[in-house]
């Protein structure tokens, strides 16, 4: 009987664990590190994934976003939303196929001035095969793809 009833209750547990929408920003589970804790502004002015360092932290949307020096921290600050990754992090493709996924933050494009991360290098090898539709779908999925 005790069986039963801890069963009842990891199931009950479960199904409540998964019937709640996606955090908006992608830190994994058990985290609250936006991108892996990768510098977000790296990207743009290093054209790489560069780990960032918690000296250097904001905390941005509810979770922690950290940065590899303190010019980076403060070009984060003055404007959010231009370094931040598209699609709260989630692998891009993945939204643009109306779904949800964990990224890697050293599989990433720059498109446009935006920074979109991949879940793996065969997934962004997909992904560059046609970008541009990718990123439509995806624009129109975005939040729902939440819910």
């Amino acid at each position: 009987m005790k069986y039963i009833i801890k069963l009842l209750v990891i199931s009950s547990l479960v199904f409540s664990f998964n019937s709640f929408a996606k955090a908006p920003i992608y830190t994994g589970y058990f985290s609250s590190e936006a991108v892996s804790g990768y510098d977000t502004v790296a990207y743009f002015t290093q054209s790489k994934a560069v780990k960032g360092l918690k000296k250097f932290s904001f905390e941005y949307k509810g979770e922690d976003w950290y940065f590899s020096n303190s010019q980076h921290l403060a070009l984060f600050k003055q404007d959010p939303e231009k370094y931040a990754p598209q699609y709260g992090g989630y692998c891009a493709y993945a939204v643009a196929n109306n779904d949800t996924a964990s990224s890697d933050p050293t599989q990433w494009t720059i498109e446009d001035g935006k920074l979109y991360l991949n879940y793996s290098a065969d997934i962004k090898n997909q992904w560059l095969e046609n970008k541009l539709d990718f990123i439509e779908k995806a624009n129109q999925n975005w939040p729902n793809v939440l819910n």
